[in-house]
């Protein structure tokens, strides 16, 4: 499990290491450049020209500490200077730089050093020049900390942005790295250690399979199906077959005892053809220990006044998705706060946006902390969908990395809830849930795709993965 922080966090532990624990700036600034200048000879091969561009603030002066460390290992390196007033760091470094300056944007590999995560203008004038040189010169690009111009916080382009074949991330991860465009724009990922410590307090963490793992125990022998819940999904609708029919396909290898489905007639006709272990009900089995609402059913006063009553009479955990979530938008979002049952909401952000009143550029802006702050208010669990999917119950918070393409299509959704379901059934909390499902339905599209590509995924081909998804996990 790896911390992923904020950039108002990742500044308070610099102030924190610096301030308190009496490292100083100065040998912070040596640390980072060496290790950027190391992650960077790595990619170095013979006859190699190497360019760092280095901006006016302390981003320049690791990039200027970076250049010198490469000059002094036998590289050829020049730099390439912009910007105005030199913070003191910067030119500080600056002035110990002995080699060649630049004034081309050229190299066979090119160091983006210009901005930090401090970043919160839109990126104009002459950066935007040098960014998009340095993204049409065909180069191999290593970013310090971040890539210029991609929000720290959001994953997104202030205007534009570096495109980074490599990012060296200095102390700790950032949230922009696994969100939104974070993926694309960052490349290869690598976490170098210089010593920043963190205060005490709680941070959000990416899980990996050692994490996950937990979520599977050993099953025993002397088991029967009660011993492993009951999942129940109110889905469909005449409109909507489909959506009810991959919930609970999901929900059939999530590994619980019992999958129940309560919808409608047409639906269930579908449904009993396809997977025969479905138990059907004409009404919520209030026994069931998690109960998934609102896939493919339509957004309906009705349908809000269903939700209204399980959050009343229900007692175990609530999974609301795509219409269910609708239905709380346009019928009134208040009724969360009155309720007996955890409560998970699946959004994506337009979906969040609506029950949020939010638009989505405030959302993108900061998505960590929207989610965060609607799970405290609501008392409820998010799971935020995305590029990167945010889970947090206002408390807790992770980010799951897990997952490609492929999942972008219809119906992904309706698994997704449809495993959250299932796996929740057989005994972990709302938060655990969420976690492991979007971790082992983004592990099970990686998979699928490797055999088939990203463009030809379908929804049966991320069911077929599962078990080998989990078996990878388990291993």
């Amino acid at each position: 499990m790896h911390k992923i922080l904020s950039v108002a966090q990742m500044r308070a532990a610099d102030e924190y290491t610096i301030n308190t624990l009496g490292v100083s700036s100065k040998e912070l600034m040596r640390r980072a450049g060496t290790a950027i200048a190391e992650e960077v000879a790595a990619e170095v091969a013979a006859g190699d020209e190497v360019l760092v561009v280095c901006g006016s603030g302390n981003n320049g002066g690791d990039g200027y500490v970076c250049a010198q460390e490469l000059l002094r290992r036998g590289f050829r390196v020049k730099v390439y200077a912009c910007g105005g007033n030199l913070s003191p760091d910067c030119l500080r470094e600056r002035s110990r730089y002995s080699g060649r300056f630049s004034d081309e944007i050229k190299g066979d590999i090119i160091v983006d050093c210009i901005f930090g995560t401090g970043l919160c203008r839109t990126v104009s004038g002459g950066y935007a020049d040098v960014i998009n040189k340095i993204n049409s010169s065909g180069a191999y690009v290593v970013a310090a900390d971040i890539p210029s111009g991609m929000s720290g916080d959001g994953g997104v382009p202030l205007g534009v942005c570096v495109r980074a074949d490599k990012t060296v991330a200095i102390g700790e991860l950032k949230y922009g790295f696994a969100l939104s465009d974070g993926f694309d724009l960052c490349g290869k990922v690598v976490r170098r250690d210089i010593g920043i410590t963190l205060p005490e307090g709680e941070y959000a963490c990416i899980y990996g399979d050692d994490d996950i793992k937990k979520f599977f125990p050993k099953r025993p022998r002397n088991s029967h199906k009660g011993t492993f819940g009951t999942a129940t999904m109110m889905c469909g609708s005449p409109q909507y077959i489909g959506s009810a029919a991959l919930a609970v396909s999901a929900a059939l290898v999530s590994g619980c005892g019992y999958v129940k489905a309560v919808c409608p007639d047409e639906v269930r006709a579908a449904i009993a053809s396809g997977y025969p272990q479905t138990v059907f009900s004409p009404q919520c089995d209030l026994n069931s220990k998690a109960v998934a609402i609102g896939m493919g059913c339509g957004a309906s006063q009705a349908l809000h006044s269903d939700i209204e009553r399980l959050l009343k009479e229900y007692e175990g955990t609530l999974i609301i998705d795509a219409d269910g979530i609708n239905s709380l938008a346009g019928y009134g979002v208040g009724i969360l706060r009155n309720k007996k049952c955890s409560v998970i909401l699946t959004p994506h952000i337009k979906e969040f946006s609506r029950i949020a009143a939010m638009n989505t550029q405030q959302i993108l802006a900061d998505p960590v902390g929207s989610a965060e702050k609607f799970a405290r208010e609501y008392g409820v669990t998010i799971a935020l969908k995305g590029a990167g999917t945010i889970i947090s119950d206002g408390i807790h918070t992770a980010l799951n990395t897990r997952g490609c393409s492929a999942l972008a299509k219809a119906g992904s959704g309706d698994m997704l809830a449809g495993f959250m379901c299932g796996t929740i059934a057989r005994g972990l909390t709302a938060f655990e849930g969420a976690v492991c499902a979007a971790y082992v339905l983004g592990a099970a599209s990686e998979l699928a795709a490797g055999k088939l590509t990203e463009y030809c995924v379908t929804h049966r081909d991320i069911l077929k993965n599962i078990p080998a998804a989990i078996k990878n996990i388990i291993a």
